[in-house]
């Protein structure tokens, strides 16, 4: 499926960026992410500008003076497009479009553009140009172009309808069949996820460029595109891990998040994020390195209290500790978010730790329990292999009893497996033996 190609492209543009700065955010480091974001889509920045307000003009967004001065750095330095670091109503661009004489586009169309470019499977695809049309739809009249010259037959319009909203009916039609088609791929992606319920599954989730991909690759035998830019990876990938232990566990990637991440994106990708929605454990991945570290983690976890996933279990892992210049920032972060982990990714430094702490948090849902069954069971001691950390066993005239570690969960499935096999076990947590 091809992309719809929209008016706020930005690849190889010279950008020019602006926000209005509050004073409840004059502690934020201003238009950093902003440029990467720019850069990442392929433009040129060549100026900045901030402007100190007490509240954002509804008419331009900036004060008509910093607009117009805007109009002569875009003039002198020939720049082909103005990003504003926050989303525009359709009323300020317009104005700033007639001030300025350039094209002016948002924060969400810049992360929509990003999106646009990173997409290659159907799925992804689908997704953005989802939230390509339903960003577009109510800006149509800023953006307006022919999106058909096809009009409906006799009685499909009233009187003196425009052209405009015909292309209006155009967008939400197509709107609907997309929402359709991704409904079909999201119930697949239930199934997907539905029939790994036999095993611990992991999904790494945390802000854009924090080196998610780079533990995915560490962690399984997946190898997950790595590169250093912002959302590089748009699909969920997964992989097998082995503990120490000998068990495994399934292990997701995610795509990233980040600040004021337009909510069209967390909607359409909800399929994508099924990952995470169904996991038993996150990993919240943390690039240490970031002068804006807390206001990342407040950034992901906002999303993941949207996607209904701020009461799982989370492993925070603090990432890129190799390149950190401040050590002072480890204890305070220690001393904030406990048994956290830090790790590189790149050089593989603490990785060992972070499994022994995925293992930790896999005790407390497992149970050890002596199961008796017929040597005979094939099936269900394939299971049990493949399922279960399995301690010892012994052979006997009655049978095998295997003295086992397995998950509280599967105890249902292994008397459905073999009605006639006896379990006795001890729960992990409290010690108490229990009839199971």
């Amino acid at each position: 499926m091809k992309l719809k190609e929209t008016a706020f492209t930005v690849r190889a543009e010279r950008a020019i960026l602006f926000r209005a700065m509050l004073n409840r955010n004059r502690g934020e480091a201003p238009l950093e992410e902003l440029q990467r974001l720019a850069e990442t889509a392929g433009a040129r920045v060549v100026y900045t500008a901030i402007q100190n307000r007490i509240s954002i003009d509804p008419v331009y967004y900036l004060g008509k003076g910093k607009a117009l001065e805007l109009a002569d750095a875009a003039k002198e330095l020939d720049a082909d497009v103005l990003i504003c670091d926050d989303d525009l109503t359709p009323a300020q661009v317009r104005n700033l479009e007639k001030v300025i004489g350039k094209k002016v586009i948002d924060r969400s169309e810049l992360i929509l553009d990003i999106f646009a470019t990173r997409a290659k499977t159907f799925q992804a695809k689908l997704q953005v140009e989802l939230a390509q049309l339903e960003y577009t739809k109510p800006r149509l009249k800023r953006m307006w172009t022919h999106l058909s010259r096809i009009e409906g037959g006799i009685g499909t319009r009233g009187p003196g309808e425009k052209q405009l909203e015909v292309d209006k009916r155009i967008i939400s039609r197509k709107i609907q069949y997309l929402k359709k088609k991704l409904y079909e791929v999201e119930k697949r992606q239930e199934r997907l996820v539905s029939s790994r319920k036999e095993f611990f599954t992991i999904s790494i989730v945390g802000y854009t460029n924090a080196g998610k991909s780079t533990l995915m690759n560490a962690l399984t035998d997946v190898d997950t595109l790595v590169e250093d830019k912002l959302f590089a990876t748009l699909d969920t990938k997964t992989g097998m891990c082995r503990l120490e232990n000998g068990k495994k566990i399934l292990i997701s990637d995610t795509v990233g998040f980040i600040q004021k991440l337009p909510h069209h994106l967390i909607s359409s990708f909800k399929a994508t994020l099924e990952e995470a929605r169904h996991a038993d454990l996150l990993l919240h991945v943390v690039d240490i390195s970031s002068p804006v570290v807390q206001e990342q983690i407040d950034a992901v976890n906002a999303v993941l209290k949207e996607l209904g996933c701020d009461n799982k279990p989370v492993i925070m892992v603090f990432n890129k500790v190799d390149t950190i210049t401040n050590e002072s920032i480890v204890p305070l972060l220690r001393n904030r978010y406990g048994d956290c982990v830090m790790i590189s990714a790149k050089t593989q430094r603490g990785i060992e730790d972070l499994k022994r702490r995925i293992e930790g948090e896999l005790e407390q849902n497992f149970v050890e329990i002596e199961l008796s069954c017929s040597p005979g069971n094939g099936k269900l001691i394939a299971y049990l292999h493949e399922h279960a950390h399995i301690i010892n066993s012994q052979f006997h005239e009655q049978g095998v009893t295997f003295k086992l570690l397995v998950e509280n969960r599967l105890i249902h499935k292994l008397r459905m497996m073999d009605s006639d096999i006896q379990i006795q076990g001890t729960s992990l947590s409290d010690g108490a033996d229990t009839d199971i």
